[in-house]
């Protein structure tokens, strides 16, 4: 399960003197995680089968039906479709382990007392649970002073036959991803920066193609394909498709080398990107799947992906790490072994 933002603090893993402080906004370091999260998870039960893990995206619990996935995942920055983006992002984590979203826990915090806005989120909420077939069984609402957006925080359940974790991938796996980058970034640009846009001469029409995208941003379809196949699968958000490939080759200890070409960016994710200065590799990137898979599967894979109507690509394979600091992933000749910055954050800041 992801930690997406952290209390005020240093938490990059490093400490200066007995004063913290913040550095950015975004995931929190691995030695950080180490430290002050995976550490610190409670009791033991023995029916937790997989716990709290660096780029896992869902816990696993051992049920007498079965296992059941949980996760949960905070949403603050996306103002005009929050709620569908939170019900797609935390079903989306479920998905990307092998489960099937079924239940959803939903925490809605508002910085004023009002209701128009409320109306508008959980319409949204409920419009987009309907449609993948989710029920919200709870929750919580109430208004909190300090904040100067609404939050949610929503926790999803599905139940699996097979779990499908982050970190399964092996040297000679083929590394799939599905639709292309920065798919959620682009719907997200199209509806809270459209001034910006049109300012920097985005015709309507290419602004009003990039909101649509909020509807490509289910990868229930592809998980359900790829999940009897793949050995490992992730679900790439903050950060974009770097660091979620960084997440799945730290998380497996293998290096995954791949050129910036090499990975699918539409029409539209480019322009607005381009208009927005920000790098498509970079940024949102809910909506795509990322998938280590056999190499003798994986002309199947692609296949089923292309029957299901999902557009999807080898963009790398994975190789042997000399050593657990050397797994990552290494682009266009840089490497990156930590949480990489999503470029949308300056936008908001």
């Amino acid at each position: 399960m992801r930690v997406a933002h952290g209390e005020p603090g240093r938490l990059d893993g490093k400490t200066e003197g007995t004063t913290t402080t913040t550095d950015v906004m975004g995931k929190l370091s691995p030695t950080a995680l180490d430290r002050y999260i995976f550490s610190r998870t409670g009791a033991r039960n023995d029916d937790l089968l997989v716990g709290p893990g660096y780029g896992q995206d869902a816990a696993a619990v051992a049920t007498d039906d079965g296992t059941m996935v949980v996760s949960t995942d905070p949403i603050s920055l996306a103002a005009e479709r929050i709620g569908t983006l939170g019900v797609a992002i935390a079903s989306n984590d479920v998905a990307a382990c092998g489960g099937v979203p079924e239940w959803l826990v939903s925490t809605v915090l508002l910085p004023t007392p009002d209701v128009d806005l409320l109306d508008d989120i959980t319409g949204q909420l409920d419009a987009e649970a309907r449609r993948l077939g989710i029920t919200i069984v709870g929750g919580h609402t109430e208004t909190v002073a300090g904040l100067s957006r609404p939050l949610l925080s929503l926790t999803c359940m599905g139940g699996t036959d097979r779990y499908v974790p982050t970190g399964g991938a092996r040297p000679g796996d083929a590394v799939i991803l599905t639709k292309g980058a920065g798919i959620e970034a682009t719907a997200v640009l199209a509806t809270d920066f459209r001034a910006e846009l049109e300012a920097a001469a985005i015709d309507s029409e290419t602004i009003d193609r990039a909101a649509s995208f909020f509807e490509r941003l289910s990868v229930l379809p592809e998980s359900a394909v790829l999940g009897p196949l793949a050995i490992a699968m992730h679900d790439p958000t903050e950060g974009g498709v770097l660091n979620g490939l960084v997440e799945l080759a730290r998380a497996s200890g293998v290096r995954i080398e791949l050129c910036s070409e090499d990975v699918p960016v539409r029409a539209e994710t480019r322009r607005l990107c381009d208009a927005m200065g920000v790098d498509p590799l970079r940024v949102l990137g809910s909506g795509a799947l990322l998938a280590a898979v056999p190499s003798d599967a994986v002309d199947r894979a692609l296949a089923d992906l292309e029957a299901e109507g999902v557009d999807a690509t080898v963009v790398a394979s994975a190789e042997t790490a000399a050593s657990t600091d050397e797994s990552g992933v290494v682009l266009d000749g840089t490497r990156y072994g930590d949480a990489v910055r999503d470029g949308m954050y300056d936008l908001w800041e």
